[in-house]
């Protein structure tokens, strides 16, 4: 299916350096950021105390939000748990603040906001020990899925295509956590699974692309490796804008309709759809130019058959 095709092909190829000079300076730029402001680690990953309540209606979300920020916890994350009857409140810890104390703080809290009135069900103190095994799991999850990418590639294709795809995914992961970084955003276990989701789908987009630059070297002889990778990139153009428009509208509204609580996750998302885009398209395919790609790793050998002899 295809909205349009364009029948010359755009030379990509011709730009390569500057594409990836640019590339080159966003990855130092995000990795100084990451060094020297860090993450803003979520309740998941530092510790803090959860307190689930039930409502008898509807949860009033915005409004337990701004009582609790006037009663000291502005970064306190309050979401549905289960049914919109339920809510889940995280709150960060406190030097010489017991959990007893943040629940009575919180009953009290609730027991101003306008509606119905809560419940609270269960208050559990979540220790940084916690949140340190939840972050060295997640990044083992990181490092699984990097290199279970590199396999992958390396066996459908050729070791070029698999250190280029994989390079292009780590340069998408590293903007993402340095605009985390930058902006001090919140990075939650949500946002961990939107980066782990991201290098799922920005290797789909290499693999479409060293699928067409594959048969390109076998059915056009007349063209160098870099019109072959001119012309795979553009004969996958209008596939790639079915593809990422029709993803990137639903990750949209999750941004503006999705609330406080999907917020960071579609973000994440957006990021990572924007440059696994440009990653794919003008990191990965230049740097599968330069390690030496060549029609000879795909064309199949000749076999001389030889004559029978009488």
């Amino acid at each position: 299916m295809e909205f349009f095709r364009i029948k010359k092909d755009i030379p990509f190829m011709r730009h390569a350096l500057v594409f990836n000079v640019i590339s080159l300076v966003t990855f130092i730029i995000a990795v100084l950021f990451l060094a020297f402001r860090g993450l803003h680690l979520s309740v998941e990953f530092t510790g803090g105390t959860l307190v689930e309540v039930v409502y008898a209606e509807t949860a009033p979300l915005e409004p337990i939000r701004q009582a609790l920020a006037d009663s000291g916890y502005p970064d306190a994350q309050v979401q549905n748990f289960g049914s919109t009857h339920e809510v889940l409140i995280r709150l960060p810890n406190r030097d010489g603040v017991n959990t007893s104390r943040i629940t009575g703080q919180v009953k009290e809290t609730l027991q101003k906001v306008e509606g119905p009135k809560a419940e609270v069900r269960r208050a559990e103190f979540v220790g940084p020990q916690v949140g340190k095994e939840l972050f060295s799991d997640g990044a083992m999850a990181l490092l699984l899925v990097i290199v279970g990418i590199v396999l992958y590639l390396a066996l459908r294709f050729e070791w070029r295509f698999a250190v280029s795809a994989i390079i292009a995914n780590l340069h998408d992961v590293t903007i993402i956590l340095g605009f985390f970084a930058c902006f001090q955003w919140e990075f939650s276990l949500p946002v961990l699974a939107a980066v782990l989701a991201v290098l799922g789908y920005s290797v789909n987009e290499s693999v479409v692309v060293f699928d067409r630059v594959r048969e390109t070297f076998r059915k056009r002889r007349d063209l160098a490796t870099p019109q072959v990778l001119n012309h795979a990139i553009t004969s996958t153009i209008s596939r790639t804008v079915i593809t990422h428009g029709s993803t990137q509208a639903m990750v949209l509204s999750m941004l503006l309709f999705g609330g406080e609580t999907l917020h960071y996750f579609a973000l994440a998302l957006t990021i990572g759809i924007c440059f696994g885009i440009y990653s794919s398209v003008l990191v990965a395919s230049p740097l599968v130019m330069w390690l030496g790609v060549s029609r000879e790793q795909f064309a199949k050998a000749k076999v001389q058959k030889q004559e029978a002899v009488v």
